[in-house]
């Protein structure tokens, strides 16, 4: 029986080729191949304090002999599609803890507010 194309090694593949750089020139331009689907994408260096993009993987790639720009992908997290959004209420959270509300009240007086309002 011949080997099935979709495997290297028994395992399944996943390749890039690297074909030109982001217009920010930041990461580089991919097409992505795996079992059953052909992807263009983006790959990026990860940067602290940047978010990942939803949907997105973090991965290794390993440079394949013999095919310039060639890369076999190795997945070490995919950042899930449905993340928490984010609250885009505006402003920082509000903390409101027994602990603060009563330290407000001996800094400020209990009736401050009701005092301020008349």
């Amino acid at each position: 029986m011949p080997p099935d194309p979709e495997k290297k090694n028994g395992e399944s593949f996943d390749v890039v080729l690297v074909h030109g750089k982001t217009a920010d020139g930041e990461g580089a331009c991919v097409l992505r191949a795996r079992p059953g689907r052909i992807e263009a994408g983006e790959v990026r260096p990860l940067r602290e304090g940047r978010p990942l993009a939803a949907g997105g993987d973090v991965v290794r790639l390993t440079a394949r002999e013999g095919a310039p720009n060639v890369y076999d992908v190795d997945v070490h997290y995919t950042v899930p599609k449905d993340t928490a959004a984010v609250d885009t209420a505006g402003g920082p959270a509000q903390v409101a803890t027994p602990a603060y509300r009563d330290s407000w009240d001996r800094t400020f007086g209990a009736g401050r507010a009701r005092q301020l309002a008349n």
